[in-house]
């Protein structure tokens, strides 16, 4: 199944408390919202992805609780970009520091990008869409992306004001500067 998209302009524009109302009284339902005002309904992934991901999830965060210099979020958060989208990254993780100085309110949508993000491809995924995804975080202040794309056994990542560096067949990859000391180890997750 494919992502719904609602486009409720001109009719309605919701305001942030309305869309986050929406997203309260569905929660069941995975909803993003573009930075043109639609919603977007993301359906559950099989299995197999949720396997995927759930272990994405907890290698990053493993290494979160291990390093203690930021937090790690799952899909089922929400975070308002500057341009005005609502996201929720398949796995993300922000700097302890950028919370502690924001000191969002932690029953609502963190108003701002996540230091890294994550996307792990399932099989009903879009590719063009998800890489359109990636840019978009990029664009508003995400600084390592992963791209995870088991279809195609590859994985891109994005970095601020570079070219998109793709990966076929990896068995790890880096944090990098952003993410320092963590390797991901790719079993059970790219294959």
């Amino acid at each position: 199944m494919n992502d719904l998209i609602l486009d409720l302009r001109p009719t309605i524009e919701l305001t942030d408390e309305q869309f986050f109302q929406i997203c309260q009284n569905n929660r069941d339902l995975r909803i993003e919202r573009t930075a043109e005002g639609e919603l977007i309904i993301i359906p559950p992934t099989g299995w197999e992805s949720g396997n995927r991901n759930s272990r994405l999830t907890q290698r990053l965060g493993n290494w979160a609780d291990a390093d203690g210099t930021g937090l790690t979020f799952d899909s089922s958060t929400g975070f308002k970009l500057p341009n005005g989208a609502n996201r929720s990254p398949d796995a993300s993780w922000v700097i302890r520091e950028r919370l502690t100085a924001l000191n969002p309110d932690p029953a609502k949508f963190l108003p701002i990008a996540p230091d890294f993000v994550a996307e792990l491809r399932s099989a009903t995924d879009s590719l063009e869409t998800l890489r359109r995804k990636m840019q978009e975080y990029i664009d508003n202040g995400v600084r390592l992306g992963w791209l995870i794309d088991p279809q195609n056994q590859c994985v891109e990542i994005y970095r601020p004001g570079q070219e998109v560096e793709i990966l076929r067949s990896p068995i790890s990859l880096s944090g990098e500067d952003i993410l320092p000391g963590f390797v991901l180890d790719l079993a059970n997750i790219l294959s």
